[in-house]
């Protein structure tokens, strides 16, 4: 799989994980803006060139981007004023926030 293809795949993934806990917040990979499909694909790169990377510096490779980008902390997603409750270090992340880690990083190294 290519590296875009493999984006699909990972965003798609934690958008049902994403729904098992309720967030609708994510939108499938045909609906997701530019900037949604652009850190998916950013963060398989990441995973592709450090493929024994853990979770918590795929996070902070996450919130270098994010934060370079103009985002901040907020409670809920908001795109227009840049906010995200993922905008804080790892180690303060809810665990339902932490496993989404994991599992991009699985489905990056299942494809890659």
């Amino acid at each position: 799989m290519n590296i875009d293809e493999v984006a699909r795949v990972a965003h798609e993934v934690n958008r049902a994980y994403c729904l098992s806990l309720g967030d609708n917040s994510q939108p499938a990979w045909e609906d997701a803006s530019e900037w949604q499909r652009k850190s998916a694909i950013s963060g398989v790169i990441f995973h592709k060139e450090n493929p024994n990377t853990l979770p918590p510096e795929s996070h902070e490779n996450w919130l270098a981007e994010k934060r370079n980008d103009g985002w901040k902390y907020g409670p809920i997603k908001d795109e227009k004023r840049k906010e995200h409750p993922c905008f804080m270090p790892y180690e303060n992340l809810p665990l339902e926030h932490k496993a989404k880690n994991y599992i991009f990083a699985a489905v990056c190294r299942s494809l890659l």
